[in-house]
């Protein structure tokens, strides 16, 4: 993760994964979800806490779902419908559930299809906040496949190249493939300049945006270090910024996304899908439906090593792939505990207080 995403170090209060995680898990049984989705709800964030994926963990997310279920916009208790099943696909109806919720129960259907077919892909309508997209292709690893996942996230934050109006969200994507001796390649990524979430963590912290992250309500790209303006204050360009600069890639690839998720689930462009009412896509590819899985893995670890043992070009200290810098974040925060703000940790015990749970971080 960059600095200016990362909590300063005055601000810290490291906190186990154990206890973290059971913090999560009793909030979420308090909103009403049954144990085993509150485990898997808690499982999604804190794993995400475990990569340094801060924007989508505890800090900034688990305090809106309180929201959203206290307010009766989320479902705690979903009644999934599939709508449509062929052997290797099938398209679901969240009901209003969390995409944390119901997320990964479609990537377990995703991998047991593949394990059958070769390729499992299943499209979700009507699902709440997905979390870390990362989550659902590392599942797909644990059983020796390559795994993909995208979100039609709204339509009121990502504003077309050249283009005035908000059309997309976010859209993030997200892929993933097992290696043999050298970790797992996993690419997450907004088609966005920088994930929302992200921008909420500058205002935690105090750091800046960057020239051509964000536009004004008029589309103009805005070329110079800003403070994040709260949202209703700004809209979005794609990744690559400016056309320039390659701006209109990000832009193809949120179509591809809503496409995928948003159009193909029967959900609709984000633009016009409801209010919390996102898409999902997750697809599994058993690798030895295509090649022996030893020499897919062998031949990934050629090419992860030759990227991250070359040369650095000057003033950089390592070359680094999708998902290397996360895997070694995670054996350090196991061990040494996740660095939350101090305001994320009071947050947490206040919510204590008012839910009346029996816990104290850190």
């Amino acid at each position: 993760m960059l600095k200016r995403f990362l909590v300063p170090e005055e601000d810290q209060v490291l906190v186990s994964e154990t206890n973290a995680r059971a913090a999560t898990q009793m909030i979420f049984e308090k909103m009403g979800l049954s144990t085993v989705d509150a485990e898997c709800c808690a499982d999604v964030l804190i794993t995400s806490d475990l990569r340094g994926c801060e924007s989508h963990g505890v800090s900034n997310m688990l305090r809106n779902y309180v929201r959203l279920y206290q307010e009766g916009r989320q479902n705690p208790t979903p009644n999934v419908k599939v709508l449509r099943e062929s052997a290797v696909s099938a398209t679901l109806d969240a009901d209003q559930g969390l995409g944390i919720q119901v997320g990964p129960r479609a990537m377990e259907m995703a991998i047991e299809k593949a394990e059958t077919t070769g390729i499992g892909a299943v499209a979700i309508q009507n699902c709440g906040h997905v979390g870390m997209l990362a989550y659902y292709p590392l599942m797909a690893i644990e059983h020796d496949m390559i795994g993909v996942c995208m979100v039609s996230a709204g339509g009121g934050l990502q504003v077309p190249t050249f283009g005035s109006e908000p059309i997309f969200g976010t859209h993030p994507i997200a892929w993933s493939a097992p290696a043999d001796k050298m970790p797992p390649f996993v690419f997450d990524v907004a088609t966005t300049q920088v994930a929302a979430n992200k921008l909420m963590l500058t205002r935690r912290i105090g750091s800046q945006l960057e020239p051509g992250w964000i536009t004004d309500l008029d589309g103009n790209p805005i070329m110079e270090p800003i403070d994040s303006p709260n949202y209703g204050g700004f809209f979005m360009l794609p990744f690559g910024g400016t056309r320039e600069n390659g701006g209109h890639k990000g832009y193809g690839f949120a179509m591809i996304v809503d496409i995928m998720s948003g159009i193909l689930s029967g959900n609709g462009p984000g633009f016009l899908a409801p209010p919390n009412a996102h898409s999902q896509f997750v697809m599994a590819i058993k690798i030895d439906a295509f090649v022996d899985v030893a020499d897919f893995k062998s031949d990934l670890d050629k090419l992860l090593e030759r990227l991250s043992t070359m040369k650095p070009a000057e003033g950089h200290d390592r070359v680094y792939y999708a998902g290397l810098l996360e895997h070694e974040e995670t054996s350090i925060r196991r061990e040494q505990g996740i660095p939350y703000h101090r305001e994320v940790v009071d947050w947490f015990n206040q919510a204590a207080t008012d839910l009346g749970l029996n816990y104290r971080l850190p």
